[in-house]
């Protein structure tokens, strides 16, 4: 279901742009460095009603030197088109495994993925990455020798689903949107680490996924450019309307973004509880001291808690 237009944010301050400037897509590569595969490939335009996704009795085995490690085991989870739900739980629990599946990175040892209703992973397929799904991963990857602008174009260029004017336009209304606007040349070594996570994410929605998936992105971040970074997500998500799966062990963060957040268990990693976050949209930092947010946060504190411990205590077991 559309969201409200949220109000967008103007940009956050960071260093001085660059001076480069955009140039064709055979300039762009470090000399003697090759073209690099795009994060993700560009698909057909979409609208709010694309990207159901549903995780049917889902299960990964690994098997390292002949020993079965079951690492998530028989999950089942949808997520309505234009849904944004959070998965969170203890380390090790699964959850960038149950990602990766889902992104087309790992096969799956048991169950099936649909997405639109098309089965897109069940057992005994190859791994097949989608341009219906997209993935910001924890380290980021902005290359380095390429400005802004070019950073954002670089899939559609790749892929050759735009021209280099079609991709150019479209980045620099991405860059507006995001409140970049005056930061397109800079290269990534003059943005702050906030600037360079907006990047990312624009550089994924320039493809016209169906599907967003991120693991993790704000990890490493201090407190205040978390806060700036969670507005921007929510302002681009009221914005955009697509489907987000997003990792964190962040429980406010879970809440405050989620329209509901899956809890895991301890390896293997099993559903515990499923939390709907009723809260309205669009949301600010007043959201958070909503008696409503509170609850939220208590149940999910005391779910995790329990598989906190349970974690904890089969590390010293295993380690002794």
């Amino acid at each position: 279901m559309p969201h409200p237009v949220a109000q967008r944010r103007s940009g956050a301050g960071g260093a001085e742009p660059g001076h480069g400037s955009a140039s064709p897509l055979s300039a762009i590569f470090r000399p003697g460095a090759g073209p690099a595969a795009p994060e993700a490939t560009r698909g057909n335009a979409v609208d709010t009603k694309e990207g159901h996704l549903e995780i049917i009795n889902a299960s990964k085995v690994y098997d390292p030197e002949g020993v079965n490690v079951l690492a998530v085991d028989n999950c089942s989870f949808e997520i309505q088109a234009g849904e944004f739900v959070a998965i969170v739980g203890p380390s090790g629990c699964g959850k960038t495994t149950l990602l990766n599946m889902t992104a087309g990175f790992e096969s799956i040892s048991q169950g099936e993925i649909r997405m639109d209703g098309n089965v897109i992973a069940a057992p005994g397929q190859p791994p097949r990455p989608g341009s219906d799904r997209v993935v910001v991963f924890q380290g980021g990857a902005l290359f380095d020798w390429m400005t802004v602008r070019q950073n954002i174009m670089f899939g559609p260029l790749v892929t050759g689903s735009m021209t280099e004017s079609e991709a150019g336009a479209r980045a620099m209304e991405l860059i507006r949107m995001a409140g970049l606007k005056g930061y397109e040349n800079a290269y990534p070594i003059h943005i702050s680490s906030g600037m360079k996570r907006r990047v990312e994410i624009l550089r994924a929605l320039i493809n016209e996924p169906k599907t967003l998936l991120l693991d993790e992105p704000y990890r490493a971040m201090d407190a205040i450019t978390k806060s700036v970074m969670h507005q921007f997500l929510l302002d681009m998500f009221d914005r955009v309307h697509k489907t987000v799966l997003f990792i964190t062990h962040d429980l406010d963060e879970a809440i405050y973004l989620s329209d509901k957040v899956g809890i895991m268990t301890t390896r293997p990693g099993r559903f515990k509880k499923w939390i709907h976050v009723d809260l309205p949209r669009p949301r600010t930092f007043r959201t958070k001291k909503l008696p409503e947010f509170l609850e939220y946060k208590r149940q999910t504190i005391e779910a995790v808690r329990e598989e906190a411990r349970k974690s904890f205590e089969r590390g010293e077991r295993e380690g002794a």
